[in-house]
């Protein structure tokens, strides 16, 4: 996936996890306005918040868990949502 689109986000999951759960065009609006806040990608926003994966330049996790940065897009996400 190059770039985040309600379409290929919807794609993604179903591959990878066969059901979806949540409004796929609110996860995508989601990850663009936190993105903007962060200086990164929607896309790294995305991979963070489904699969937990680092976004590049910045150090979100601690020997397994989010560390206050991590937590912080976390929630700055879950109220964009």
């Amino acid at each position: 996936m190059k770039n985040l689109t309600p379409k290929a986000a919807k794609e993604y999951i179903l591959n990878e996890y066969g059901y979806i759960k949540h409004d796929i065009k609110k996860l995508v609006k989601a990850s663009r306005t936190t993105a903007k806040k962060y200086n990164c990608t929607p896309l790294e926003i995305f991979f963070f918040m489904i699969e937990n994966k680092n976004i590049n330049n910045m150090h979100l996790s601690e020997y397994g868990y989010n560390n206050r940065l991590g937590r912080e897009i976390r929630e700055t996400f879950k109220n964009n949502y």
